[in-house]
């Protein structure tokens, strides 16, 4: 196989693992907060390719002024989902960039590298930091770090392996880093259980990266994986709100009583289902004791 179409097939594996692990960490299938990272990343690659560069540092800027552009007009995320996103952005701009190129793997790692870094570290600001000299200090840092990290392939000769590489890297550590942060949400949730807004049967099965995968004991298992979006997103909005001034921090309180009253809802209609199929058999059973 040679490096272009070797190179594309790997930015197709690098989406699909992208939108799998994604998908892993948030249960949401939508392809909405993709649109704006995929599309500012090839709006980079073009920028790169009618100034006529493709040299890591070009690659780095111009991916972190994607991730800002999304930061500013995209679905609002956390660090890590920035990091996916932004690796979204990198991949797209490689697709643009390894036309009539002589290096296509180890452009597509740097895409995916830097792109990971700038949409992680612009994220993190955003996510982390409400004043607006620090998220600017941040960002340069961001800039800085990607540049560094887009120059990592030159470094390593065999450039196939550097990319491929850098396709696992990025999903993997978004993969460990939902296993490092479950013990986080199940204390949220345990909170939320306390306050009387979830059963406690539902708190391990909702947290838990693989239990919540399945039909956590509910009738209709859809039904269950948006529960588990949903409270996730409680537990998400109660971490942010500690970092926000007190105006923001009211308007997400005002999202987790909605969200609170959904969950709630839907709770209680599966209660209602699972009560209804069991008195639907009770009648058959006194039936036939009685005969």
């Amino acid at each position: 196989m040679t490096d272009p179409v070797f190179a594309l097939v790997l930015i197709i594996c690098a989406f699909v693992a992208l939108l799998g692990v994604r998908f892993f960490k948030t249960l949401d299938s939508k392809l909405d907060p993709w649109m704006t990272p995929i599309l500012a990343g090839v709006a980079s690659g073009v920028i790169l390719r009618l100034i006529g560069t493709t040299a890591p540092v070009a690659i780095a800027i111009m991916l972190t002024l994607a991730a800002l552009y999304v930061r500013l007009t995209g679905h609002e995320s956390e660090p890590i989902d920035g990091m996916l996103l932004g690796a979204a952005s990198g991949t797209s701009a490689a697709i643009v960039l390894i036309v009539h190129s002589d290096i296509e793997c180890r452009i597509v790692a740097e895409c995916l590298l830097a792109g990971a870094v700038a949409g992680y570290g612009v994220t993190f600001a955003s996510f982390h930091v409400t004043d607006k000299m620090r998220q600017f200090i941040i960002d340069a840092i961001t800039a800085g770090a990607a540049i560094g990290l887009a120059y990592v392939p030159q470094l390593i000769p065999d450039d196939r392996a550097t990319a491929i590489g850098a396709a696992i890297l990025i999903p993997l550590i978004a993969v460990i880093t939902v296993f490092r942060q479950w013990p986080d949400v199940r204390a949220e949730l345990s909170h939320e259980a306390s306050l009387g807004f979830i059963k406690d049967a539902d708190v391990r099965r909702t947290a838990h990266p693989i239990l919540r995968l399945g039909g956590g004991g509910w009738t209709d298992r859809k039904a269950h994986r948006e529960f588990v979006r949903l409270a996730n997103k409680i537990a998400l909005r109660k971490r942010q709100q500690r970092n926000r001034p007190d105006e923001i921090a009211r308007l997400y309180q005002v999202e987790i009583i909605k969200v609170r009253m959904q969950i709630q809802e839907m709770s209680k209609i599966d209660r209602d289902v699972v009560s209804a199929s069991n008195s639907a058999e009770v009648p058959s059973d006194t039936m036939a004791r009685s005969k």
